[in-house]
């Protein structure tokens, strides 16, 4: 009997890992992270629902900005905390400014060369702590990810920004639906001083020397959670694909799916959506826009927004 509403078309092309489990995004030790079920997966709407993770939303998105924390993998030597680091570099820069001052000058000048340097690396380090907090970094790429979906409303498109996963502490960044299918997009602003590459296997992805397999884990079980939720709202499986959008490095490759999870530059995020489109309407699976609101207004009420937000 088909679908009355048509949703039986929305369905998955790859496939799921709707197994992995609320788990922390960052916890501060590695005892915190609870332990992966075995067996195969279940189907997303009759999975039980999931113990909310223990950590806040922001924190793991503070934890992919510091990039420390379980699964983080440090060059051997390196000190783990970078204010550890801070002060090598800032000893190091100094000696050499005292050296070089005292061998060309005198040694008194070279005491006042290294302090300058130490002040000046202190007040630079300090400024730039200062803009590249956490929460900045996390405000500052949702912000990004808003002004490109906002320019794709007359394409079909609508979306719900910052939306509560009830039962847990976690959020989607932004839910949408549209021609192209339905998505939980989460916006990830790095440092972009430290490059992005995958791992040997294809299923690993790193910011430096950090593995960030957590943050590709963690934006599964969003869109498994979604799924669950308004699938068991109307009744019919609706399948909300996950994705990750990464501002600040330059990202070496156009999408790639890691995990179950389509990872590519913010600047591509309106290219992304309209391929997608492209490719559902070829299959005949292209949602049309009574399909669109009836998802937005039962996403609606299954993942409430965040409390700041209502306002």
């Amino acid at each position: 009997m088909p679908c009355p509403i048509g949703y039986a078309q929305i369905m998955e092309r790859s496939p799921r890992r709707a197994d992995v489990p609320a788990r922390p995004a960052r916890p501060a030790s590695p005892s915190g992270t609870p332990p992966r079920p075995a067996g195969p997966p279940p189907e997303a709407p009759a999975q039980a629902p999931s113990q909310a993770p223990a950590t806040t939303a922001r924190s793991r998105a503070a934890a992919a900005v510091r990039a420390t924390g379980p699964g983080s993998r440090l060059p051997s030597g390196m000190p783990e905390n970078p204010q550890v680091r801070g002060w090598i570099w800032r000893g190091v820069f100094s000696a050499i400014a005292f050296l070089v001052v005292t061998i060309l000058l005198d040694w008194r000048l070279g005491v006042t060369a290294a302090a300058l340097v130490a002040i000046f690396d202190t007040f630079m380090r300090h400024n730039h702590a200062r803009i590249m907090l956490p929460q900045s970094r996390v405000a500052a790429a949702q912000r990004k990810t808003r002004r490109t979906l906002r320019g794709l409303e007359k394409s079909g498109w609508q979306t719900l920004n910052n939306r509560c996963i009830p039962g847990s502490d976690q959020e989607i960044d932004h839910f949408l639906a549209g021609p192209g299918g339905v998505f939980a997009v989460d916006s990830e602003l790095w440092d972009k001083r430290l490059p992005i590459r995958t791992g040997g296997t294809g299923r690993e992805l790193y910011h430096g020397p950090y593995s960030q397999t957590e943050r590709l884990e963690h934006a599964q079980w969003e869109a498994a959670q979604a799924t669950r939720l308004v699938s068991s709202a109307l009744r019919q499986r609706v399948h909300v694909r996950p994705a990750m959008v990464l501002y600040g490095p330059k990202v070496p490759w156009i999408v790639v799916r890691m995990l179950g999870v389509d990872v590519f530059a913010g600047d591509r995020l309106k290219k992304y959506l309209k391929q997608e489109a492209r490719q559902r309407a070829k299959a005949s699976e292209r949602l049309d826009p009574d399909q669109v609101a009836q998802i937005i207004a039962v996403a609606e009420k299954v993942l409430p927004p965040r409390p700041d937000r209502r306002h």
